[in-house]
C-alpha cells in the first residue's frame, strides 16, 4: 500500500482489524495503464477499501480516506447499497473513527481476546 495519508489509514485499520483475529481483507480498484493504448481495470469502482466479516457474519465495508478526502458518488452509492442490504458501511479517517463506528452499529471487541485461544471476542450489543 502506498504511504499516502489515506494508505496509512488504510494499513492502520488492517492491522487494528488483524490484531484482533477480525476477517478482514485490503480491497483495491482501479485501472492499470499496460500499453499506450491498453488499460486493465480490477475491482468494482466505488467498493470500499475494506472489507470485513464482522463474528456474527455480518459484512462491513469500510471506506477510508485522508482528513480532507472526499467520497466519489460511486462510493456513496457502493456505502448506501451495503446499507440497504442489511451490512455496515462506515467512513473511516483514523482508528478512532473506525472503533466509534463499529461501537455506533452496536459492536464491541475485548482486547484480552487477543490473548485468549479461539480468535476474536467480538460482543454485539
Amino acid at each position: 500500500m502506498a504511504k499516502t495519508p489515506e494508505g496509512i489509514i488504510k494499513a492502520n485499520c488492517l492491522r487494528w482489524l488483524e490484531k484482533r483475529g477480525i476477517f478482514s481483507w485490503n480491497n483495491p480498484s482501479g485501472v492499470i495503464r499496460i500499453t499506450p493504448d491498453r488499460w486493465i481495470h480490477f475491482g468494482k469502482k466505488g467498493s470500499s477499501d475494506i472489507i470485513v466479516v464482522l463474528p456474527d457474519g455480518k459484512l462491513l465495508a469500510i471506506e477510508t480516506k485522508s482528513i480532507k478526502g472526499r467520497l466519489s458518488p460511486e462510493q456513496k452509492a457502493f456505502i448506501e447499497k451495503v446499507r440497504g442490504l442489511g451490512g455496515v458501511a462506515i467512513l473511516a479517517r483514523s482508528l478512532r473513527e473506525l472503533d466509534e463506528a463499529l461501537c455506533a452499529n452496536g459492536y464491541t471487541f475485548n482486547d484480552m481476546a487477543l490473548f485468549n485461544k479461539g480468535g476474536t471476542n467480538a460482543v454485539r450489543h
